[in-house]
């Protein structure tokens, strides 16, 4: 791999296949991403492929579909595939090259050939002599080496001369941390964190999945929040970059490392039987969402707790934080979180239409936390969710074999000792609204739930929920038979002018100026048709999108200092 033009975002690679004994060679890009679980169609950013023999004459091919293509070999016993991969997109899973770095992600641009998959394959890159080289694969200087394909595509790499990297150690094993971007990463804080809660992660599950982990920071001068996971390595996209040491992004910044780190060994390691192998050419369908990003989500807020890197009002923030999403989440009356699962590979990572599904990562958190707590309930809080945990690792992922939907209810019963079946399916496999159960919990480890009145106008009184659109308003969701529900006012709508005061990006205040009136007008560009909608509040006093809030039952009682203590331990 090497750049012509740096400033062209373009990365060039020359692709040499040896050993041919056919008479003609599929090559195969794959069309998604591990850690993403919809169609990514990497073809997209390839430009002009050519293929060579060995004496450089041109070689016939086609296209079978959009991201595999055969080439006539007979004759040949080796062959260069050339072309040039658009590497303009700075994420933590996709691929970005300038004139300070080369990032990619090879699942985005190396092609591999049907069949051969499982014999080693090697990336030579042509950086400049000052770029450091940053990658989880073995290195003979400039020269990455995987044992086979999945390797090589669970391995991101980074060359650049501005990479600011340390490490620390766990039990003997090397934790490194880089970061790219304009940043000044505090070191010292950020070595005591991490050292905590991954000692935290490597006592839960008894042991690491391999010999060393890099964490892999590529810090943006915006607002930004994105980590992809890997087995040897994570890549975290997090800004801005002079708040990585403090407040809410140094929060953010504990946060997805803890996450992506218990990948490692969920999801990478601990794999559901529909992804082992990875299939790179379609969707790979699972209704176990709430497994591998459910109970890392979960885990990866509850361990820095544990690990005491988070305080409990800190824990209790980011689990309001969830709370919130499943409970202004109307999809939860419509699709299952198993069938929210499957569907993801359609929409997933799009607000889509709203009001059809929920979330594998924020209910399937919720399921995590009310099922650990099931399980110490049923065994006098002498185990948790974690051994389930434990076992599926053991039985499953240390012996290569993937898990069905059953072996997560059989592995559930076993440690519990007692028929959860029901409660997963009710809770995993239909349409819910998890409020009952999640107060029972919660009463159990001695902590309530309240429900406070949305501090915003707009979603409290009228259902209706925003995003700053420049001078104007944007409706983002609107609640069903809510007052905004019943004007006509839908997603997409700008709000102009309120009581026909023109807005200029003081929307908020306005409404709330006209808060003792009992009807409110709005001037709506919907659709780009001016539209005049009239809001009247609620008469019979019904409120929309509450705040969930967490706290300790006062007085403290006996099931905060034994049953949370132990929730907490566990």
């Amino acid at each position: 791999m090497y750049q012509k033009n740096p400033a062209s975002h373009y990365v060039y690679v020359d692709m040499f296949v040896d050993a041919i004994a056919q008479d003609s060679v599929q090559l195969q890009l794959p069309a998604w991403r591990p850690g993403r679980y919809e169609l990514g169609n990497f073809a997209k950013n390839i430009k002009k492929v050519d293929v060579f023999n060995e004496k450089n004459e041109v070689l016939s091919y086609h296209k079978l579909n959009k991201d595999l293509w055969e080439v006539d070999t007979k004759g040949q016993s080796s062959i260069k595939i050339t072309y040039s991969y658009y590497a303009a997109e700075l994420n933590a899973g996709a691929c970005f090259a300038d004139t300070t770095q080369i990032y990619m992600n090879p699942v985005h641009c190396c092609m591999y050939v049907v069949g051969r998959m499982n014999e080693e394959h090697r990336i030579e890159l042509t950086i400049p002599e000052n770029y450091k080289l940053v990658c989880s694969l073995k290195k003979e200087k400039n020269t990455l080496i995987a044992k086979n394909f999945d390797e090589l595509v669970d391995s991101p790499f980074v060359a650049s001369e501005k990479i600011k990297s340390d490490f620390y150690e766990i039990n003997n094993i090397k934790f490194n941390i880089h970061f790219i971007g304009e940043c000044k990463p505090d070191f010292k804080q950020i070595k005591e964190h991490f050292s905590a809660f991954t000692k935290k992660q490597i006592e839960f599950w008894k042991d690491f999945t391999t010999d060393e982990y890099h964490f892999i920071f590529q810090v943006l001068p915006f607002k930004f929040y994105h980590g992809v996971e890997h087995v040897k390595n994570t890549v975290i996209a997090i800004g801005p970059g002079y708040g990585i040491n403090s407040g809410k992004t140094y929060n953010d910044v504990l946060g997805v490392s803890c996450h992506e780190l218990f990948h490692s060994w969920n999801i990478k390691t601990i794999r559901p039987i529909e992804m082992l192998p990875y299939d790179y050419t379609k969707e790979n369908y699972a209704k176990t969402g709430y497994v591998y990003e459910g109970f890392t989500t979960y885990y990866g807020d509850k361990l820095l707790l544990s690990s005491d890197v988070f305080t409990q009002q800190q824990y209790f923030e980011t689990l309001q934080e969830r709370l919130t999403k499943h409970f202004h989440n109307y999809g939860r009356y419509n699709l299952s979180v198993a069938d929210s699962s499957w569907e993801n590979w359609l929409d997933g990572y799009v607000p889509g239409a709203p009001y059809r599904k929920t979330s594998i990562y924020d209910e399937g958190s919720l399921i995590a936390f009310m099922l650990d707590v099931k399980i110490l309930q049923a065994t006098q809080n002498k185990k948790a969710l974690r051994d389930v945990c434990v076992l599926l690792y053991e039985r499953f992922g240390k012996m290569g074999i993937g898990y069905s939907e059953e072996n997560i209810i059989e592995l559930v019963n076993e440690v519990s000792g007692k028929d959860l079946s029901t409660f997963i399916k009710s809770y995993v496999y239909s349409p819910q609204d998890f409020e009952t159960e999640l107060k029972a919990c919660f009463d159990y480890i001695g902590l309530e739930m309240l429900k406070e009145n949305n501090h915003h106008d707009c979603e409290h009184k009228f259902g209706f929920k925003i995003m700053e659109a420049g001078v104007h308003s944007k409706v983002t969701l609107v609640a069903p038979y809510s007052p905004a529900w019943k004007s006509g006012l839908f997603a997409g709508d700008d709000i102009l002018a309120v009581n026909n005061i023109i807005l200029k990006d003081n929307f908020s205040h306005w409404l709330h100026y006209f808060n003792d009136k009992d009807e409110v007008t709005f001037t709506v560009n919907s659709a780009d048709q001016l539209k005049t909608i009239v809001l009247q509040k609620d008469k019979k006093g019904n409120t929309y999108f509450f705040t969930p809030l967490l706290k300790v039952k006062e007085p403290v009682n006996e099931r905060y200092n034994v049953n949370f203590m132990a929730w907490k331990a566990l």
